[in-house]
């Protein structure tokens, strides 16, 4: 008997130390956030009704490029890194006619609660506004920043200015540049005193500015966690230009294909980076009426979605029949780095169907079991 028990110790101890080695290929992550951005506008591209419309479309021939025949045309055009790229090596999660369902748990449907939601994992419903209030709650990226290997290498870039609060920045330690802050440091390069200038004579912050900020980091500090958060499709929406709209995310997909070159291009981060877009909240259903709002009582507000590229998603392409939850997000990101996220609250799960861990082969000839790269 004590032979069996000591031999059924040592086959659970192997067993352990083998699920440990089930390690993901992905050492970094890139977060980027469209704000407000529609599933409608990218599994069906430019709406017909709206991009037409006058009302909303002031300088039609700057977005006329954009219609088309047929929605599989539209979208192409107006995202083609999205669906040439992510499409064929990535999932795509929330197109709503293809029963594959994205939604935010929390009742809000704005940008504070929304975030919240998806950095932290779960709802708290006294996070309830956009004021400018310190995060009650620590966050995905403070749990990264606390382990070893991420320690000063989390970062964060944002267009809207309430970003500090909700990383929490001067409790978390975590470097945010958002808003108007320039970027002040004795290694400043060219292109960053460039970018100070651009934001001065605006006067105020565009997501280029941010975008390039962000990739002039990514390529001087070799962060392994970097969060982008875009802002300017939800301003255009909110400001009832259609066109702004459109050309905003047209942009943004513009520079996730400038990003992934990149990031394809370097040794330390080729195969080795996920990217994970989404979005913190939707907007209206009726194109002629409350496109341009969100919110509890705008319907359409809680639908959200998701894009996932990198060296251990399967590339599936668009998902159908399924449903995930804003919530999920952070375990999701955590786990692509081999991480297990934990908080004060019950947080969302893991998206499994995003993360194949490389399979286990059992050696019927030695009697040993290694870990197979079947991505590679």
């Amino acid at each position: 008997m004590k032979k069996l028990c000591s031999l059924l110790l040592v086959v659970l101890v192997s067993a352990m130390q083998l699920l440990a080695q089930r390690a993901t290929e992905t050492k970094n992550v890139v977060l980027i956030t469209l704000d407000g951005f529609r599933w409608q506008e990218l599994f069906q591209g430019a709406d017909p009704e709206l991009i037409k419309n006058s009302k909303f479309v002031s300088d039609f021939s700057a977005v006329s490029q954009f219609e088309g025949d047929n929605h599989t045309d539209m979208r192409s055009e107006l995202l083609p890194f999205f669906w040439n790229t992510i499409a064929r090596g990535g999932q795509l999660y929330g197109n709503r006619n293809l029963k594959s369902y994205a939604n935010c748990s929390n009742p809000y449907w704005f940008s504070y609660p929304g975030y919240h939601e998806m950095l932290v994992g779960a709802v708290d419903r006294k996070v309830c506004s956009n004021a400018k209030i310190v995060n009650p709650n620590s966050t995905v990226l403070e749990y990264l920043h606390n382990q070893q290997s991420f320690t000063n290498r989390v970062a964060v870039y944002s267009t809207w200015d309430v970003f500090p609060y909700i990383i929490r920045e001067t409790d978390s330690g975590i470097s945010v540049n958002s808003g108007l802050e320039m970027v002040s440091s004795e290694s400043i390069s060219s292109t960053e005193t460039e970018l100070n200038s651009i934001q001065v004579r605006a006067g105020k912050r565009h997501d280029s500015v941010t975008f390039h900020l962000a990739l002039e980091h990514l390529k001087q500090a070799r962060p392994r966690f970097l969060y982008i958060a875009l802002d300017e499709t939800d301003d255009h929406a909110h400001g009832g230009r259609y066109d702004k709209y459109l050309l905003a995310a047209h942009r943004a997909d513009q520079w996730l294909s400038d990003l992934w070159s990149w990031i394809q291009s370097q040794p330390d981060y080729k195969d080795q980076t996920t990217l994970f877009i989404t979005a913190d909240h939707g907007r209206g259903r009726n194109a002629r009426k409350n496109w341009r709002n969100h919110g509890r009582l705008t319907f359409g507000s809680d639908e959200i979605w998701m894009a996932v590229l990198g060296p251990d998603t399967p590339p599936l392409g668009e998902m159908t029949n399924g449903q995930v939850y804003q919530k999920q997000v952070a375990k999701t990101l955590a786990a692509f780095l081999g991480k297990t996220y934990v908080n004060k609250f019950k947080i969302g799960e893991t998206i499994h169907s995003m993360i194949q861990l490389a399979p286990l082969i059992t050696n019927t000839d030695t009697k040993t079991i290694v870990v197979s790269n079947a991505k590679k």
